[in-house]
């Protein structure tokens, strides 16, 4: 007979004496702890999962999704973490009664964490509906910099191939004396003791400046390096003195560096001056009829989380760019636990860092008011024209034009006499940057007008305000209909700010946009070094720009491609033939690679240090490239050492590890899927022996509806990814969420169906859907807003 089960309900006070807990630990519904119940009869065998011990055991009083039931009327809402909730289970459930066995506890507890009772659960749980949001810490910063720079373009419109170099026959870049004007792919040159051109340049006495842009494709700290023997000086971002003056210096100091806080997706003006000669040596030199001293010049920089390296041709351009403000207050991170980044949470530090970034960004417009503004000091209606600079300003930031009322609050009443220009300017910054017109999204009315779909749009595909253009748009009439909407999205989604909205997706969508640290064993991998990494992280970015950014920007390539990209030092590592310097170049289709899943730098990021990793490859498709949804593992494990069995492949050693029935149930969706890529080491070279025995990269899934597709390799498990209507939903939802940063189902139950349909219709295009995506959500509220 089985044993009594009931449910609980503890005293707190009887609570926090018997398990010493702080009186936070636990949910409080009317002075009531709400504890689970999990019974266990005698001589169960420990083999179900945690769901289905929850259903058997504890749904009859605390209904099937821990909402209450039979004799117990509260759900099971709390805090404690899993392995919390497991101890107090194995402890104290049922009360008066034999407890839960240890295994069982350990996975109910998991199934109950994460079917409804921690936080993350009960979010994710809650009825689908808009919610209020404030901006992300990108949009954030974006709006600053397009609000404080009057909205360029982020990038120049030409391609990215390199800076303008201008070449002098003299010191002093005269323009008579200018014998060569092009542009150079990177800033990278080793003179030895000649001249740029040998014929044309005196080898003892030259100049060259450099000009243009260089694109940051991250968010974050950069270290930009010049290094030479010579003189030389780096202006950047339009600043009115050199970050780096190395114009006086000796010429056995060869690198000077700055640090510097980069908006990803933006290019910032660079002028580089290099000059041979004027530390006098070569004029010593030639006087006594020597040979001229060498010499040579890089510009590198250091990404977030990269080796050092020489900056790669497509993030410089020959163009210029105009200056950006960026602001350098520090924020707390943006909430991603359902699994995208939102603006739902209004914590203090948040408050307080819009606080410290609403005053940084006052100081600069006040003290670089004439720039901006465009007014002179000693124009004689100076006041007046600032007081206009300061209404469009404010009118920028919130979106729309501004009624009289907001004028007063905003401008008219910070320009008294009493205050000064500097002052009054410092006010209306400070006061707009903090209104929630600014920092809350669609907040200026309650209305679904134009002016709300245009910043829709923007903020969609951007992460920024609205352009002067879509003012002008809505202004014009040209943003009410659906069709207007949808042909305006389809126009922002070809712009490079729609690229850089989709490029961060892609690299959060694969697990990489936290830059990890790539380590390998230097005894099985000499040569894979930091500086490798580096390049395969650059070999990874250019292939998703080359497949998701193309004209046909076709989901499908993304996923069957057999192209990579290689430089010369990638190539010696992987067995390419190139030589030694090469740039990075697409090398001919591989038949044993398709698409992202086996780009080395990802293969690299998922495996050991010596070994591949089919766990880690299988979790990154199921979860991520198919949208299922696992458990956590009920307990810590460490992986079988291949030194315990060294005649065992992965695929050996992985199965034997978790052939236990608490593992199975997860893992026999994960290795099947993992397996597929066996194929590759541990740095994503292809093999075909491991241990002198066969690679088996055969594989499995079952889908959705319950049918196992099998795989004999990658090629057809890509194939099947490209094309089955399972993985194209789940990307269309994350891309959904990652764009709109709501829930897909608030905007109705066939949005998905909607989307998946344009999707095939416009040949999977990436683009489109993006377009289709922001443009359905632009101004649809049925849903209502929480």
């Amino acid at each position: 007979m089985d044993e009594p089960r009931r449910p609980v309900c503890f005293d707190f006070e009887i609570a926090m004496t018997n398990l010493r807990i702080t009186r936070s630990t636990f949910p409080i519904v009317g002075g009531i702890v709400l504890i689970s119940a999990v019974s266990m009869p005698l001589g169960q065998k420990p083999s179900s999962t945690g769901a289905q011990v929850y259903q058997e055991q504890c749904a009859k009083c605390h209904g099937a999704k821990g909402d209450g039931g039979k004799g117990y009327s509260l759900p099971l809402r709390g805090k404690l973490s899993i392995a919390e909730l497991g101890a107090f289970i194995k402890k104290s459930m049922p009360p008066g009664a034999k407890h839960c066995l240890s295994p069982d506890a350990d996975k109910v507890a998991s199934y109950i964490h994460g079917a409804f009772y921690s936080p993350v659960a009960q979010e994710r749980n809650r009825p689908p509906g808009i919610s209020m949001s404030r901006l992300t810490v990108r949009q954030f910063r974006n709006a600053i910099a397009d609000l404080v720079g009057g909205y360029h373009p982020a990038t120049p419109a030409i391609k990215a191939e390199g800076l303008r170099g201008q070449y002098f026959k003299g010191q002093n870049f005269n323009g008579n004396e200018r014998l060569l004007d092009r542009v150079d792919r990177q800033v990278a040159f080793d003179f030895g003791s000649a001249g740029p051109i040998p014929e044309k340049f005196d080898p003892f006495k030259f100049s060259i400046f450099w000009d243009g842009s260089l694109l940051a494709p991250d968010s974050g700290e950069y270290e930009i390096v010049l290094k030479s023997n010579q003189s030389t000086r780096l202006w950047f971002d339009g600043a009115p003195l050199p970050h780096i003056d190395g114009w006086v210096k000796s010429i056995n100091d060869p690198s000077r560096s700055v640090v510097v806080n980069l908006i990803g997706g933006r290019a910032y003006p660079i002028r580089i001056d290099f000059s041979k000669s004027t530390t006098g040596v070569d004029d010593a030199a030639k006087n006594k009829g020597k040979k001229p001293s060498t010499s040579a010049i890089s510009l590198m920089w250091r990404r977030p989380n990269h080796a050092l390296e020489n900056v790669p041709t497509n993030c410089l351009f020959s163009q210029w760019s105009p200056p950006i403000f960026v602001v350098e207050t520090p924020f707390p991170p943006d909430d991603r636990s359902i699994g995208f980044e939102r603006g739902n949470t209004v914590s203090k530090a948040w408050d307080e860092a819009t606080t410290g970034a609403a005053l940084e960004t006052a100081r600069y417009v006040a003290n670089n008011l004439t720039m901006l503004s465009g007014v002179a000091e000693e124009d004689p209606k100076r006041r007046e024209k600032v007081m206009a600079y300061c209404h469009a300003f404010v009118e920028h930031a919130f979106g729309r034009p501004l009624l009289p009322e907001v004028e007063a609050l905003y401008v008219t009443k910070q320009f008294d006499p009493s205050i000064s220009i500097e002052g009054a300017v410092k006010r209306v910054v400070v006061l707009a940057i903090k209104s929630p017109r600014f920092l809350y999204r669609g907040s200026a009315t309650g209305a679904d007008d134009a002016y709300v779909a245009a910043a829709n749009l923007s903020f969609g595909l951007w992460d920024t305000l609205p352009s002067p253009e879509q003012i002008h748009a809505v202004e014009a009439g040209k943003l009410s209909t659906r069709e207007e909407i949808e042909s305006q999205a389809e126009k922002m989604s070809e712009d490079p700010r729609a690229w850089t909205k989709l490029r961060e997706f892609l690299l959060r969508w694969l697990k990489v946009d936290e830059v990890p640290d790539i380590v390998k064993n230097p005894k099985s991998f000499p040569d894979f070094d930091a500086a490798a990494v580096s390049d395969l992280r650059t070999s990874f970015e250019l292939f998703l720009e080359r497949t998701a950014w193309s004209e046909k920007s076709d989901y499908r390539e993304l996923m069957l491609s057999q192209e990579t990209f290689m430089n010369g030092r990638l190539a010696k590592i992987y067995g390419a033939t190139l030589p030694t310097d090469s740039d990075f170049v697409a090398l001919p289709p591989e038949a044993s690679r398709a698409g992202v899943l086996t780009q080395p730098y990802l293969l690299s990021r998922f495996a050991y240090l010596d070994t591949s990793s089919p766990i880690h490859r299988g979790v990154l498709i199921l979860r991520n490239l198919l949208g299922r949804n696992l458990q956590p593992p009920p307990s810590a494990f460490a992986p079988l050492a291949p030194s315990l069995h060294p005649s065992w492949t992965t695929r050996e050693r992985v199965t034997v590890q978790t052939k236990p029935a608490a593992c199975i149930g997860c893992h026999g969706q994960i290795n099947p899927l993992g397996f597929t890529l066996e194929r590759f080491d541990a740095i994503g070279r292809v093999r075909d022996l491991e241990n002198g025995k066969p690679v088996d990269s055969s594989g499995s899934y079952v889908t959705r509806a319950g049918k196992t597709i099998k795989f004999a390799n990658v090629n057809e498990l890509a194939n099947y990814i490209a094309n089955s209507d399972e993985a194209q939903s789940a990307f269309i939802e994350k891309l959904f969420h990652h764009l709109v940063k709501q829930p897909v189902l608030a905007y109705g139950p066939n949005t998905l169906a909607t989307l998946q349909s344009s999707f095939a219709e416009n040949r999977y295009s990436i683009r489109k859907l993006m377009a289709k995506i922001v443009a359905m959500t632009a101004t649809k509220r049925q849903a209502g807003v929480r």
